[in-house]
């Protein structure tokens, strides 16, 4: 386990327990938008779970936040490369926004704008940016925005286009990989040693230090649940491949009477992975005379 006062933004608990201060969510989103005005109208939530229906798969949100045009932000950190992540972001979009009207509402342009944005130490795009800002376009027309209000963000850690955005993203998003004082003071922008001073207060209270510790354990005894659910997924499929195996060899075995069992065949039941297909063939294979009779019947 690292320590608490080595953990960077980019681990998930010290990332959800900075922004749930306040003053450190309005300074990520202000820097990441560039827009000073940004006011939070509502504490940030984390781990906010959005689910529409009990049958269908739920999302947690890391921050889930509202300004004061009630404009909606969810800001995730990333730190492992996964494939999904892009339409992991349309189905996030898409229940947040499920979320958002009330019953009853009338009219859909009553819907919030929403910003779904995810921080990662990797260039998802390897084109070299540190920010890939996406909305809406006519393929007809590129200068026709749909302005439907949704815009998914994906930062990197990782850019290299320093002219294209502004300094005080890429201090933060350097401070993001490398949270420590160094990186505070290297940065000149009272945005981001704001952002410090909450990381500061996270890392030397003694009530995160236990939080932090339970949050550890409780992840710990999820992954060995997981492991001891997977030893016995594990045997039941052990226990169907036996009978599958089982099930080829007696076939093989009541062929092999009538004579040679040509290699093609017995190569194509030993591979036959279906149980219910077996069982049908060992039937025939009871039923028949010959191995040509069989290749006959169970073609």
């Amino acid at each position: 386990m690292e320590k608490l006062q080595d953990l960077t933004l980019l681990n998930k608990f010290l990332f959800d327990q900075t922004m749930d201060i306040p003053e450190a969510q309005e300074a990520t989103l202000q820097i990441v938008l560039q827009d000073e005005e940004i006011r939070l109208m509502t504490p940030s939530q984390t781990e906010k779970e959005i689910r529409t229906m009990p049958w269908l798969r739920s999302i947690r949100l890391d921050v889930f936040s509202v300004d004061q045009n009630s404009v909606v932000y969810n800001t995730e950190v990333q730190a492992e490369k996964k494939s999904d992540l892009v339409k992991r972001s349309r189905y996030y979009q898409g229940l947040i926004d499920s979320s958002l009207l009330e019953p009853g509402c009338i009219s859909f342009n009553q819907l919030n704008d929403a910003y779904v944005i995810m921080i990662m130490p990797f260039d998802l795009f390897g084109l070299g940016k540190y920010r890939y800002t996406f909305r809406t376009y006519c393929e007809e027309d590129k200068n026709l925005e749909l302005q439907d209000g949704a815009v998914r963000i994906f930062l990197n850690t990782k850019g290299v286009n320093d002219q294209e955005v502004s300094k005080e993203l890429i201090d933060f998003l350097h401070y993001v990989e490398k949270t420590d004082d160094k990186s505070a003071e290297t940065a000149d922008s009272e945005r981001i040693r704001k952002i410090h001073e909450c990381v500061k207060r996270i890392k030397s209270s003694e009530e995160m230090g236990v939080k932090y510790m339970q949050a550890w354990e409780e992840k710990i005894m999820e992954r060995e649940k997981g492991r001891a659910e997977g030893k016995e997924e594990g045997k039941e499929e052990g226990r169907a491949e036996g009978k599958v195996a089982g099930r080829a060899e007696a076939i093989l075995e009541i062929l092999e009477e009538y004579g040679k069992v040509p290699d093609e065949l017995c190569d194509r039941i030993l591979a036959q992975r279906s149980l219910e297909i077996l069982k049908e063939w060992l039937k025939v294979a009871n039923k028949v005379g010959s191995v040509e009779e069989f290749l006959e019947k169970a073609r």
